[in-house]
Order: structure tokens, then sequence, then C-alpha cells
């Protein structure tokens, strides 16, 4: 099967968002071909370079979304006035969003009007060669005016100055580049027998066209809120109008995705319930965890004695959202009881704002916990350290985990906490902060306690210093739940069998040739020409008793070899009474079918072609 996928600041670069993630899917996968659409975020992004690509990837294209150069396509009269008719209607559809819940689902007629006028703007870009000139021109702003002034609008539109309209065209103009990309001949997206988009957003605009275009069916995954995320990268500086129109559009996307595509994935409910609230339909929506390297925690997950058990630990990446001046008051309190225990807090800061609050934190550990020293000529040592994974005494990342007896998770905002996962798998029991999908992940193996309660993280943290024999009990329960559930192979394996239930249901209907110009045999491949859905399992006839008339072979083209009628029920094809369409299976294990049809002689499927 050939897989197209979708990628926005991710893979294959070195530093892209869920690189690990499709590095694994495309590596467990290597009976596949994969192509590689990529969307690059920035200059030095694109500067960093490529990881290494297994040969399973056979083709990577990519563009960037951080510039677009003039195309210098000079559009006529009639291309301009299209571009305008359909900008028009783009912009009144999002005035028409913004007057309500940006995030709420679209009625049927507004949910077509919008893709109407984004289709109608991806057929421009085709006929004329792109759009970027045309979404920087005047006649682009001048259809955000006309929208914003119209009646019905709302009232902050109405209010919309020049500069806001600018604004919201540039943004627009850098949402709406994939339409312009040279990505949907048949040579391209065309040629692929699925699109899978690794997040939302603009990553999903060339499924959506390649779908519209081709009939390749779409998958998307989402492991983050991609919508949410659209909402807190406009940044306060902006205009509330532009706020408004630009939340309206990735809400109005992010609907248009979820109704095109075949399938919709997440990591765990809470993605699962913005999904939803977005429109996606509930028949689509599958659950698969990401996947993580289970090897690499499994010495350290095998021997759980080698925890200091007067030792808290709190891994990962320092910012305010991990909340870790909650974390240190209660350490205080902590201390307070079991004078002995230590804190490592583990992890390098994330960006300014991150370092500003390490430093911060720093601080804060200094005052709430001067030097302790044995006499007055003794060095004094703070029980709380501040580390990096790398450092002698951190070598890696199960180093870290393993360092104490009781993993710490203490955020206030939190989507799928993959440190929790991996102090799973090292046998480590937790206490987290019941944000996010921690209640999800933890499921009973460690304990949750309310955010910004310093108190209650304290008490469930001396409660387990206390009780050795609990702190193994959930330790391990917490390991086993995490390789069930967790691991890399339970991924790549679900998302095989997605694969296979996805090409069963939208076959692409295309003729591949070869070399010679002549039609290449079994070009598509075999699961396509299955049924997707097989009825439910009948109770087999009392023997010895006819369940019904006797059945005459009388179809077109005479009886089938082995004694078969073409078309006609077999037994031991998921239950009686069960056909294949255009031909009988004969010996030949199918997918979703119970089974190897028994005492069939012929072809693997006779007359499927």
């Amino acid at each position: 099967m050939r897989i197209g996928l979708l990628t926005e600041s991710g893979y294959p670069y070195v530093n892209g968002d869920a690189r690990l993630w499709c590095d694994r899917l495309v590596r467990g996968l290597d009976q596949h071909e994969f192509h590689v659409y990529a969307l690059s975020r920035d200059e030095h992004q694109e500067d960093e370079g490529w990881v290494a690509l297994p040969p399973q990837v056979s083709r990577v294209r990519t563009a960037p979304l951080w510039m677009a150069d003039d195309d210098g396509v000079a559009y006529g009269r009639r291309a301009r006035r299209r571009f305008a008719d359909c900008y028009g209607e783009l912009a009144a559809a999002l005035c028409a969003a913004s007057a309500e819940a940006a995030s709420s689902p679209p009625s049927a007629a507004e949910a077509d009007r919008f893709a109407s006028a984004l289709y109608g703007l991806a057929d421009l870009a085709r006929d004329e060669g792109g759009l970027v000139a045309a979404l920087r021109s005047e006649t682009a702003v001048r259809a955000l005016e006309r929208a914003c002034r119209a009646p019905g609008a709302p009232r902050a539109a109405h209010e919309a100055r020049v500069p806001d309209l600018l604004a919201l065209a540039g943004h627009l103009e850098r949402a709406l580049r994939p339409l312009s990309l040279g990505w949907y001949e048949d040579e391209g997206l065309g040629a692929v027998d699925l699109c899978h988009a690794a997040s939302g957003g603009p990553a999903a605009l060339p499924g959506l066209l390649a779908h519209r275009l081709c009939g390749v069916p779409l998958l998307v995954t989402e492991y983050g809120v991609r919508l949410r995320s659209h909402y807190l990268a406009t940044g306060a500086h902006e205009a509330p109008v532009v706020r408004a129109l630009l939340a309206a559009f990735h809400g109005r996307l992010a609907a248009e995705t979820y109704r095109r595509a075949a399938y919709v994935t997440h990591g765990n409910s809470h993605v699962r319930r913005w999904q939803e609230r977005c429109g996606a339909d509930r028949a689509k929506l599958r659950t698969v965890h990401p996947g993580l390297d289970t090897e690499r925690f499994a010495e350290v997950g095998e021997a759980p004695e080698s925890a200091d058990p007067e030792t808290l630990v709190w891994v990962g990446g320092v910012e305010p959202t991990k909340d870790l001046v909650s974390l240190l008051h209660a350490f205080a309190e902590v201390r307070r009881e079991e004078p002995k225990t230590r804190l490592r807090v583990i992890g390098a800061a994330v960006g300014a704002d991150g370092a500003a609050y390490l430093a911060h934190c720093r601080g804060l550990a200094a005052q709430l916990f001067p030097d302790e020293a044995d006499g007055p000529h003794a060095a004094g040592d703070n029980p709380v350290s501040f580390e990096e994974v790398g450092e002698p005494e951190v070598p890696d990342l199960a180093d870290a985990y393993a360092s104490g007896a009781v993993v710490v998770l203490s955020s206030v905002v939190e989507g799928f906490p993959l440190g929790l996962v991996q102090a799973m798998l090292c046998g480590r029991v937790t206490v987290s902060t019941d944000v996010g999908a921690v209640v999800e992940v933890i499921g009973g193996t460690g304990l949750v306690v309310p955010p910004r309660n310093p108190r209650a993280l304290a008490e469930a943290c001396v409660a387990l210093l206390r009780d050795p024999e609990r702190r193994a009990r959930l330790g391990a329960a917490a390991r086993a739940r995490a390789l069930e559930l967790f691991s890399v192979e339970r991924c790549v394996e679900a998302f095989h069998g997605i694969y296979l239930d996805i090409v069963a249901q939208c076959p692409v209907r295309r003729v591949v040739l070869d070399e010679a110009g002549e039609p290449l045999p079994f070009a598509v491949p075999a699961e396509a020409h299955v049924p997707a859905r097989w009825p439910t399992p009948a109770l087999a006839p009392t023997p010895g008793r006819a369940a019904g008339p006797p059945v005459r072979a009388t179809g077109r083209g005479g009886s089938a070899r082995g004694g078969v009628a073409r078309g006609a029920a077999q037994p031991g094809v998921d239950g009686p009474g069960t056909a294949v369409p255009g031909g009988v299976v004969s010996g030949a294990v199918v997918p979703g079918v119970a089974g190897v049809v028994p005492g069939v002689a012929g072809r693997a499927v006779e007359g499927a072609r």
C-alpha cells in the first residue's frame, strides 16, 4: 500500500513536532511504501535538516509554510472575478461563523458554504497556477471589508480598521498556501492509496484536495488539540476582529476535515471531546494511544528496588504551565513530615519564558530550603536539586526516573502526559494533578490530586513515602498497564488495521500502467476488493434437516469451479448467506473474513477483475 504522510512542522525534520511518533510509525510499517509531504515551520527548521529515513520512504516533498515568494501569476478579468467571488464567499462564511461559537459544529448549509468557497479557491489555483499574489492583493482586502460591513456581521467586524483587515488578509494567505502547491497531480498525491495527516489544520488541506480531486481517502490523527493551538497562536496584540475571524476559519477548516475524513484518530478522551465539539462524527472516531519505545526503560522497570526510597522526582520541560511553584510549596510540607526527603527537578527550560521561570524557581527553592549543614564548619546542601538529562549524575532519561521512588507531576495544563507513561514503564508510582488525560493514562495505578493544591500534593507524596509495599504494588501495576496500552507495537498494529479498513471501504479506482503502457495486474491492493462490512454470522442449521428449499446454481456463466456458483453463498465465510461480489474466494485468507474458505479450487478471486 502507498501512504501519503502529511505533516506540518514535523517529520522528516530533525526538530519537528511529532517527529518520533511519525518515525516509529513509518519504521514499524515497513511493508508499506510512504510518500512524505511536509510543510516546514521556519528557516531554522529547514537548516537543521532531516532525520535518517528508512528505505520504505521513497519520496519526500517539502514546502515552506513560513514564506511564499510572489508567484508572478497575473490574473485576467475572468480569473479576478472568480477570485473575488470565492474569497468574498469565504469571508462571508467566516463572519457568519464568528457570530457564533467558533468551536461549535456548523450547520450543513454553513459547512457547504465554507467548503464551496475553499474548493473554489483551490480550483482557481490549479487553473491559473497559484493564489499567492491574489491573496495579497487589494481585491482580497476589499472582499474582507465588504464581508465585515455586511448586515448581520458581528459588531467587532463592523469596527474593523484597515490595519486589521491587512493583518487578517496576511494570516489567511499563510493558512491557504497549501492550495497553491503542485502536489495534486496524478504523479503526486493522486498516486497514493491513502493520505494520513499527522495533525489537523494546514497539514490536512493537501489531504482534502487529494480526496476531492482524486478520490484518495483521508485519515486524520491528532495527539494534541490542534485547533486550540491555533487559538493560542494568535497573540493578544492582534485586534479582536482578527482573532475572532481566524478562530472561525480554523474551526470551519477542522469541521470540514472531520467531515471528509474516513477516520479521525486521537490519543485520549480530552482530544476526542474537542473533535466531537467541532463536528466529528462519533462513528469515525478511533482511539490510538501514542506508542513509546519500551526497551529503553526495560532495565529500570525490571529493577524497582534500585529507587531511592526517600527521593521525589519531577521530570519534564520547565515552563510556567508545569507549576513548579506549587510543587516546591508542597515539598516544604513533605519535609515537615519526612525531614530526610529530597526533591530532584530534572529538565531544561523551554523558551525564554521557561528560562525566567526556572530562575524564579531556583530562587524560591533557596528561600524555602536554606542550605543544611551538620555543623558550623560543614558545607550546606539544599534538599532540592535542579538538573538536566545528560549531566554526569543523570546520563539518560531512564536514569532520571530511576533516581526516585515517587514521580510527581504538578502541571495545570497537560495534553497526553508522556512523562507519566515513561515513569510507568520504569515501574514507578506517580502522584499527579487531575489535568488533561492524566486520569485516563494512570487508570488507578497512581494517586491523582486537584491542580494548584500544594497541601493535597504533599499528603499524597507522604502517604506513598511511608508505605513501601503500596509503592511496589502500584509501580508494578503501572508498568503492566503501560506495556499493554502504550507500546510502539500496539500503536503500529492499530494504524495498520485502520489502513486496511479504510482501503477496503474507500478504494482508489485507478488504472495503473506498466512501462509498455499496458494495465498492470494486481496494482490495486487485494483488500480493495473485499466488502467493507460483513453480515453477522447466523446460527448453523440443525444437522440432518434442511434450513430451507434447495437452491440451484443458475447464475450467468454456469456453475463455478469446484461446484460453487459464482457469487453464491459459501460456508466458512463469516457465516452462511455471505456472498463475495463478482466472484468467490478460493482457498485464500481474506482480511476481515473469519477463516479460510474450504473446498473451493481455482483462482484466488474469481471474476474480481
